[in-house]
């Protein structure tokens, strides 16, 4: 009983959502296009996994199935991103506070108010001025980098125990910087990448523990998501392919991504990790083949360098971590209810 009513923010929320997607599906006479559109339901079955259990949203997943595997274009994947994170990353956030687990809430709200400002301009002066070919590598490139960065840091990254106690007026003002830059760039462009940002300053300059520094990044995913649907519906500037992809996968993912915070508890977050990082260098060599005929030698040459100037500057927040005070060990990090996750 204690569980449920612990739960029960959550369940409030999947029952409100089922209760409309059905009457959408069955009630409007969308199952059709729904079933029409069942292989990015069966995409997103582990994009909405990695987006619970690791700082990589689901349109990390979505993005590339979208643009790279069914040649649509950039703008879906962008779209698309904030539709389906709407859905499963705003699950996985109210499964998170219903379990009360611990979050860096300084550079959180910080985050927020910065990404409230910012990727509202991106969407709507940015985002519009960037052809598609722009957004695939900067996708590419961004989560590339990062992805490479775990293949050679995990170890290091998986062994931080470090409370979020740090100086929390100067975490918000981070934050709120971050939030801006992030969502008017990465987001605004291609759907994903404040997560990334947030959880990068978190674990390589604050050295907080990861049991904390990616439930706050699936938290400002989420708030990120909801602007983003707020600002698209607002300016009536979704790709007609949306609502069928959506449609689709919003049943799954609405799920999918609180089952990744629950399971990564159990086998811990370093297998899950190692797998999405490959998955983010794999796209990234895939997004260069594609696109070999408009980037050419010269081209590739620019996105490697791009890669590196990537991970120089994860290494300058690593640096900047190491030549700070080593923060208070965790005991626990956890709240109420809340059990300690294996790392």
């Amino acid at each position: 009983m204690a569980l449920l009513r612990s739960m029960r923010l959550w369940l409030v929320g999947l029952l409100v959502f089922y209760a409309a997607w059905l009457l959408l599906a069955f009630g409007l006479g969308y199952w059709e296009l729904a079933r029409e559109h069942w292989p990015m339901a069966l995409s997103m079955a582990i994009g909405s996994y990695a987006a619970g259990s690791t700082p990589m949203g689901g349109g990390t997943v979505g993005f590339p199935v979208l643009v790279l595997l069914f040649d649509m274009p950039a703008s879906l994947g962008r779209d698309f991103s904030f539709a389906v994170q709407s859905i499963g990353m705003v699950s996985a956030s109210l499964f998170i506070f219903a379990r009360r687990q611990t979050l860096a809430w300084p550079m959180l709200r910080g985050a927020m108010l910065g990404s409230l400002i910012g990727t509202p301009l991106g969407i709507l002066f940015i985002a519009p001025a960037l052809p598609d070919l722009w957004i695939k590598l900067v996708f590419a490139v961004l989560w590339g980098s990062f992805g490479l960065l775990h293949l050679y840091r995990l170890n290091e990254i998986t062994a931080h125990n470090a409370c979020p106690h740090s100086e929390p007026k100067r975490d918000f003002r981070l934050g709120v910087w971050l939030g801006v830059a992030a969502g008017a760039s990465a987001v605004a462009t291609t759907g994903v990448g404040i997560d990334m940002l947030i959880y990068a300053v978190l674990v390589l300059m604050c050295r907080v523990d990861l049991k904390v520094a990616i439930p706050t990044s699936v938290v400002i995913m989420a708030f990120s998501s909801v602007i983003g649907v707020v600002v698209k519906s607002l300016s009536g500037d979704w790709h007609p392919e949306v609502f069928g992809n959506w449609m689709a996968a919003a049943p799954v993912v609405a799920l999918g991504a609180p089952l990744g915070v629950f399971v990564v508890g159990l086998i811990g977050r370093k297998p899950t990790l190692l797998v999405v990082a490959c998955l983010c260098v794999i796209q990234l060599l895939w997004t260069c083949y594609v696109e070999w005929q408009a980037i050419g030698a010269l081209g590739a040459v620019l996105v490697a360098v791009t890669v590196l100037f990537g991970l120089l500057g994860f290494e300058w927040l690593r640096a900047i971590g190491r030549r700070r005070p080593r923060p208070e060990a965790s005991k626990g990090l956890s709240l109420g209810n809340a059990q300690p996750q294996a790392s």
